[in-house]
């Protein structure tokens, strides 16, 4: 959305600034000096010096080569719907929770073997290809893998620190923490949750919805929302507008981002095309697609996704649209897009720009 194009810029020189200062902590060599270019001079303590800045700025490319910064804009939304000023302390508390998105990016990226996020090498990845290229011991895949989960812990880490950094008050940070700590934990919940739906065949359309809402609503709309809302003090009838409002938002955000796995452009999306279909992710749409197959259909595709193989997915979005699934996703979003707009239709009391902003990114979200 073209009115909330400052407030990322926000976001990303918050981000800048934090990354530089974690890079500007990697303790220099012996002698004190990082040498030429920022390396360290050589010996042990260089080769330690130059893996720790390698390992920060592995994490800081993810973050700072693009990304909608959703999560901070929706926190800062909230704070700002009960009428409160956007300064820097709440910009600075809602960039916290872009490095809680990079966490769940890199660990999920592990999870499913992507190769690409965001244009470019996933985290795991790239840390296989510097181990491949120093010909280093052992497995790269593995290394890249162990590199990726210690990368993602420490962004949860620097998360908790730039809330606590932030400037927010402590009576603030200490209302909203038990939204922090949930969102975390249903985000946690939802991965989990993904990781048994693929592995165990599931196809059910209520199984693929509660997926989405702990692994989307709750991390991407609903929660920061409500984390924006407690920290600036909000009553409860506006807490559950956002509930509702993000809820909402939150399945037509995930049920749109299938949509455009399975059958946009990598080139357009940053990342691979018809992965959670080869792999058989509990998606909606695919849940939509295996309900109005007849016996024979769902053989086809449970034969499809078995096979695990790239030559199999465009037969499985052949057979998605003979089914009529991604007309019936396409449906579901805008029903859902009504919701959210319903939801801050009710008489709540919120500002009337935040609402204005809302309303406005759910027809980016519903409209594709």
């Amino acid at each position: 959305m073209r009115e909330l194009e400052p407030l990322r810029s926000r976001v990303d020189g918050v981000l800048a600034d934090f990354l530089d200062a974690r890079l500007g902590e990697v303790p220099l060599d012996e002698v004190g000096t990082r040498g030429a270019g920022g390396r360290a001079c050589g010996g042990e303590d260089g080769h330690r010096q130059r893996a720790d800045e390698e390992f920060v700025s592995g994490i800081a490319d993810l973050i700072t080569r693009g990304g909608k910064r959703l999560r901070a804009a929706l926190c800062v939304l909230g704070w700002a719907g009960t009428g409160l000023a956007v300064d820097d302390a709440i910009v600075r508390g809602g960039a916290s929770l872009e490095l809680l998105h990079a966490c769940a990016l890199i660990h999920d990226d592990v999870m499913d073997g992507s190769e690409t996020r965001r244009g470019g090498a996933t985290v795991h990845r790239a840390f296989a290809a510097r181990h491949a290229g120093a010909g280093w011991r052992g497995e790269a895949g593995q290394f890249g893998v162990g590199a990726a989960i210690a990368a993602g812990d420490l962004c949860l880490v620097w998360a908790d620190r730039l809330l606590r950094e932030s400037g927010l008050p402590a009576a603030a940070v200490e209302r909203g923490r038990p939204v922090y700590d949930a969102m975390r934990a249903e985000t946690i919940r939802g991965q989990y949750l993904d990781l048994v739906a693929q592995a165990s065949g599931w196809f059910e359309l209520d199984d693929a919805l509660t997926v989405a809402r702990a692994k989307t609503a709750a991390c991407t709309t609903t929660g920061p929302l409500r984390f924006g809302g407690t920290l600036a003090g909000a009553g409860e009838d506006l807490l559950a507008a956002y509930e509702a409002y993000g809820l909402a938002l939150g399945l037509a955000f995930q049920l749109r981002d299938d949509l455009l796995g399975a059958f946009a452009d990598p080139a357009d999306t940053g990342k691979p095309s018809g992965d959670d279909l080869r792999d058989g992710k509990c998606t909606v749409l695919l849940a939509e697609a295996y309900q109005r197959l007849d016996s024979a259909g769902r053989r086809r595709l449970r034969r499809l996704i078995g096979s695990g193989s790239r030559s199999a997915v465009d037969e499985i979005r052949v057979l998605m649209e003979e089914a009529g699934a991604r007309q019936a996703v396409e449906e579901r979003i805008k029903g859902l897009g009504k919701q959210a707009v319903e939801a801050l239709s009710s008489g709540v009391q919120v500002d009337a720009g935040v609402r204005e902003s809302l309303v406005g990114l759910v027809a980016v979200v519903t409209e594709g």
